[in-house]
């Protein structure tokens, strides 16, 4: 035992039991006690779907609701450490059932908030990323802006349903969760991620960028400025130098040696080097020049080097789209953080520049104020009706589906070592929200490979007892049925979904779909499969 603990009667207690309780278990019974707390979070909570979570060990059965202030006190003697609300608003939370169509959640939604999720890994990113949101904000004629800590390295920002007008086009508001407020969140991150960028750049050295991971380096094509992607040239030359002397570039042969197209003879590969390419133009950085058409014909244009540009990890990442999700939950204003004790405490705006953690250190607590701002109706109109044009202009795209034929496999075996690094993290199971989601995309990428059914139903039987809360039995067998029906390529890996899982960037780099990965090893593996039968020697009879 350390000599300096004091071998206090709640300390022998635990020895006795064996046990050793965290600082966020000590800490809860008084901070929830207090009655300025439990008023302030209940009052919050109002209309809100409310779950209490048990120190990250499990959280209460969802649909959950405080009927009284006393419910938090009452919860936290279970051994309750934090709670958990919804940005939705329900008229009755207690009626949302897993099994409702979108038209019957509508029904009993009364609205919902926009609440923004800033989170990067370092605190003085955040208050950067709070800073600029709150400056867009009221740039849009929105004074009143709900803020406050997460608890962690982050803030939420908040603006009520309140300052949203009730309709848009005969279209009712409420209604229109998540897909809106996604606009809204998508549109306030393309209007700060440059000015986050340059200011995070002018913070910290290039050097401690890269010791952060924090540094994301991208070349843009000079012609349609569109990131590239990186790719392996081989120079070739040709063997016979008397007649040929030929030497050529490819970017779609790994071979060390290939057949001269003039000459027939050998030609051996005899450089390797790495270049930038544009998928859209077709065109690279190892080239001096390109052809493009005129009206007068063909001309050679000189090429444009291609432009380096530096982007961090915390300004890409800046807005949490994920948060925007049904019935995702967010920390309630002065609920604990499990992992650093302290409280989601609300602030002012003038506050954030010298905020420090500590501040929100429960004992610290001394005024509590309240998260939802004091907002007067159609505050926001402008910011709603400016994110809608964003929104309709920049996320609409076609879905990507099967036509006819699947996709030609060649008689390639997939095998389950073959997965993507996110099918196999899903297929762990998943601990929290986003059950749902994870379901569709294993769908998506089994169906497109052709597996079959009784595979898929195996696999997904396996992975839904694994799941912190399984899903309905029947769900699953209309969703299994629907995408055998309706075959639809995974979302891509630059879609935010993956986010939400913990994938930031493709297992191979330059890599668009899952799919690809399990395919590119399929071949792989066929190819040492034919190369292995072929060194076998035969037995002569």
């Amino acid at each position: 035992m350390d000599p300096h603990q004091k071998d206090t009667p709640e300390n022998q207690q635990r020895k006795y039991l064996g046990q050793s309780k965290t600082k966020v278990e000590i800490t809860a019974m008084s901070h929830y006690a207090r009655k300025d707390i439990g008023d302030a979070m209940f009052k919050f909570c109002k209309n809100r779907e409310t779950i209490a979570n048990f120190n990250n060990k499990y959280f209460a059965k969802r649909p959950d609701y405080l009927d009284y202030p006393t419910d938090i006190i009452n919860q936290v003697r279970s051994g309750a450490t934090s709670f958990h609300c919804s940005e939705e608003l329900w008229s009755n939370p207690r009626e949302i059932n897993t099994n409702m169509t979108p038209e019957e959640y509508n029904e009993i939604k009364i609205g919902w908030d926009l609440l923004i999720d800033i989170d990067s890994k370092y605190l003085d990113y955040s208050k950067i990323a709070a800073r600029l949101l709150t400056g867009v904000l009221e740039h849009h004629g929105i004074k009143n802006i709900g803020i406050k800590f997460s608890g962690s390295k982050g803030f939420h920002i908040l603006v009520p349903f309140k300052a949203f007008p009730k309709s848009i086009g005969g279209d009712l508001t409420k209604d229109h969760f998540p897909e809106w407020p996604r606009y809204i969140a998508g549109y306030l991150f393309e209007a700060i991620k440059d000015k986050m960028n340059d200011e995070i750049l002018k913070l910290s050295t290039r050097e401690e960028l890269e010791f952060k991971g924090e540094l994301i380096t991208e070349h843009l094509c000079p012609n349609c400025k569109k990131p590239t992607i990186t790719k392996k040239v081989g120079t070739y030359e040709c063997t016979d130098k008397i007649r040929c002397k030929g030497v050529v570039e490819s970017m779609t042969s790994n071979r060390k040696e290939i057949i001269c197209s003039n000459c027939n003879a050998k030609m051996l590969r005899v450089l390797v080097k790495e270049v930038h390419f544009c998928e859209t133009c077709k065109i690279n950085s190892s080239k001096a020049k390109w052809k493009t058409s005129t009206s007068g014909g063909v001309t050679m244009k000189p090429q444009v080097e291609f432009q380096e540009n530096i982007t961090t990890r915390s300004a890409e990442d800046s807005v949490d789209i994920i948060l925007v999700s049904p019935r995702h939950l967010f920390r309630v204003p002065y609920s604990l953080h499990e992992k650093t004790a302290f409280a989601s405490i609300v602030l002012d705006k003038n506050e954030l520049e010298n905020f420090k953690p500590s501040d929100a250190e429960p004992l610290k607590i001394s005024v509590v104020k309240s998260f939802m701002p004091d907002s007067f109706p159609d505050e926001a109109k402008e910011l709603l009706l400016q994110a809608l044009d964003w929104g309709r202009k920049n996320t609409q795209e076609p879905t990507k589906k099967y036509e006819g034929a699947p996709i030609d496999l060649k008689g390639l075996t997939f095998t389950e070592e073959m997965f993507p690094p996110i099918i196999k993290k899903i297929l762990e199971g998943i601990k929290t929200d986003g059950r749902k989601r994870a379901l569709s995309l294993m769908l998506s990428f089994f169906t497109s490979l052709g597996f079959p059914k009784d595979f898929i139903d195996e696999k997904i039987t396996e992975w839904n007892k694994k799941n912190y809360h399984p899903l309905k039995e029947g769900y699953i067998r209309s969703q299994v049925d629907w995408h055998i029906k309706n075959k639809r390529l995974p979302p891509n890996y630059d879609k935010p979904i993956y986010k939400e899982f913990g994938i930031h960037s493709p297992p191979i780099p330059g890599m668009k779909n899952p799919i690809n990965y399990t395919i590119k090893m399929a071949l792989k593996n066929s190819r040492e499969s034919k190369k292995a039968t072929s060194s076998t020697p035969k037995n002569k009879e």
